[in-house]
């Protein structure tokens, strides 16, 4: 069981958004939480929600179960709101807290290992700070047992030496927590029910304590502003850039790469600097993304290469090249060996194996056929100020520079549009269009457009 405390307002955030739902590398801060402990074996978990309480609930849906603080007045007051739901169960509990994005699964596993041989009421995760100034020092006894947690503003001079610190994540026999919840009060400056009280009792009553210290400080850290918040950043990035390397991704240099949480990537694929991986973005092997580079929820098959581009929501085929400086906005999907070059825009076009868009042309609701050629500048006309039309060209067409297709319209399969047409009505199989004027050359009138020109500016000057 898990009880996830993220009922407080983080004033510190300075932020419309509620705290815990702050992203990091994508993903809510507390989802990173819920995660870790559904890792870690937890079958029932209850979220301690208070302020933002039905975006927080929308936002995590069923992943969790819920429980309103109404008033925050403490952290062990917020524990004692999932007694209705989790008082009666027997097992282990840990309560964590829905701002430490940075907790590890094997983490909150080593330290249920600890409790559980040792028989523990309790068990403190720790860490060990060079400079713990600010944090609860966890002093233990000469079995190596956690004795008590002291505040720094209440340690003495010995215990201010001690580094091992209290970093807020616990693990609790489940019926003993809330027998000794029941027990705290607010006796205390800040009129609050403290969860750490609860140790005191534990002790008290003649029950184990012990405290797992992580090899790893940045797991203590809670996101309180926007600092701490891009530091949990900073990590979760080194992290998750760990993760590809060690699956056989190149990064070349993971200062400058980003990539979320939810991102997959397959082997020998290359990821240059400057790119910016989102969302439900899934990559395969042997692919060249980057540099200077952002998909969002984009799918990228085996051996493509994107440069210097923007995908979003979209699909690219194997071996297929976008870039550089191309967009491909959302319903776009490129088959086998597509080509997509320089500032080409694509919206909700299909285009089959082969199809190349060579470069500066926009192609937007249009079903595009195998092996074909749309020349510089080409443009679907999709939108008639009301509507949006589908342009339909078949296998092998050539469409010439500087086309413009009128949608609704239908190229053949194997037509040919010749550069410079305006296209509005359908081109038949195997047809050539061609609509523009003749073109008609007037001798030396080029001098008289310009003396023209020149009076008339004399003119307006007097």
């Amino acid at each position: 069981m898990a009880i996830v405390l993220a009922a407080g307002q983080g004033k510190r955030m300075k932020s419309k958004l509620y705290k815990v739902l702050h992203p990091v590398c994508g993903k809510p801060m507390v989802s990173h939480v819920l995660d870790a402990v559904k890792e870690a074996q937890s079958e029932r978990t209850v979220v301690i929600v208070g302020h933002g309480a039905e975006l927080v609930k929308s936002r995590l849906g069923d992943a969790a179960e819920f429980a309103l603080q109404e008033k925050q007045l403490g952290t062990g007051h917020a524990v004692q709101q999932a007694e209705a739901l989790l008082g009666q169960e027997d097992g282990v509990t840990i309560v964590i807290c829905g701002d430490t994005p940075l907790v590890q699964a094997s983490t909150l596993r080593s330290m249920l290992e600890l409790h559980e041989a040792s028989g523990a009421a309790a068990t403190i995760m720790s860490a060990s700070f060079d400079n713990p100034a600010g944090y609860g020092r966890i002093i233990r006894g000469e079995d190596g047992t956690v004795q008590r947690i002291v505040e720094h503003k209440d340690c003495s001079a010995e215990e201010l030496l001690v580094r091992e610190i209290n970093t807020g994540t616990y693990c609790f026999d489940n019926r003993k927590l809330f027998q000794a919840l029941s027990r705290v009060t607010n006796q205390n400056a800040q009129g609050e029910y403290y969860l750490t009280d609860v140790i005191g009792l534990l002790k008290e009553a003649g029950e184990v304590v012990q405290g797992y210290c992580t090899e790893d400080i940045a797991e203590a850290i809670g996101v309180n502003d926007r600092v701490a918040l891009a530091e949990a950043e900073r990590h979760m990035r080194e992290r998750l850039n760990r993760k590809h390397l060690l699956n056989g991704v190149s990064i070349i240099d993971p200062a400058n790469t980003y990539i979320e949480a939810s991102v997959q990537i397959g082997a020998d694929t290359v990821i240059y600097p400057g790119t910016v991986l989102r969302g439900a973005t899934v990559i395969g092997e042997d692919c060249v993304i980057g540099p200077s580079s952002e998909l969002t929820n984009a799918v990228v098959h085996n051996g493509a290469t994107i440069k210097y581009s923007v995908v979003t929501d979209s699909e690219i085929g194997e071996v297929s090249s976008v870039g550089p400086y191309a967009y491909l906005r959302p319903g776009s999907k490129l088959g086998r060996g597509c080509k997509i070059g320089d500032f080409v825009e694509l919206k909700n076009a299909q285009l089959d194996d082969g199809a190349k868009v060579s470069h500066l042309s926009y192609v937007g609701d249009a079903k595009v056929g195998k092996d074909v050629n749309i020349g510089c500048g080409a443009i679907t006309v999709n939108y008639d100020g009301f509507n949006k039309s589908v342009t339909e060209i078949g296998d092998g067409a050539f469409i010439g520079s500087n086309v413009n297709l009128i949608a609704p319209v239908k190229v053949g399969d194997g037509a040919y549009v010749v550069a410079g047409t305006t296209v509005t009505k359908d081109v038949p199989e195997g047809d050539m269009a061609i609509a523009r004027e003749r073109q008609v050359n007037k001798p030396g009138y080029a001098e008289k457009i310009r003396a023209r020109a020149k009076a008339k500016k004399e003119r307006a000057g007097q």
